[in-house]
């Protein structure tokens, strides 16, 4: 289970790494946020208001994958 308040964290402080979208293992926009310097800024700013939901769906898949190796 990924942590909101860690998330949260890594926006903060690494955000300009995209630290927190490589967190909830969205590697491709993560890796295209790097590149584009967080699509000059306004990624880094919509992330913020998308955090929580990018958390909560990353848990809601492991938690259905869990599910079905059962």
């Amino acid at each position: 289970m990924k942590s909101k308040t860690v998330a949260l964290l890594l926006w903060f402080f690494l955000g300009w790494i995209s630290a927190h979208r490589f967190y909830v293992g969205k590697t491709g926009t993560g890796i295209l946020y790097l590149v584009t310097g967080q699509l000059i800024g306004f990624g880094w700013v919509v992330d913020l208001f998308l955090i929580g939901s990018m958390v909560d769906n990353y848990n809601n898949k492991k938690k259905f994958d869990q599910l079905q190796m059962r």
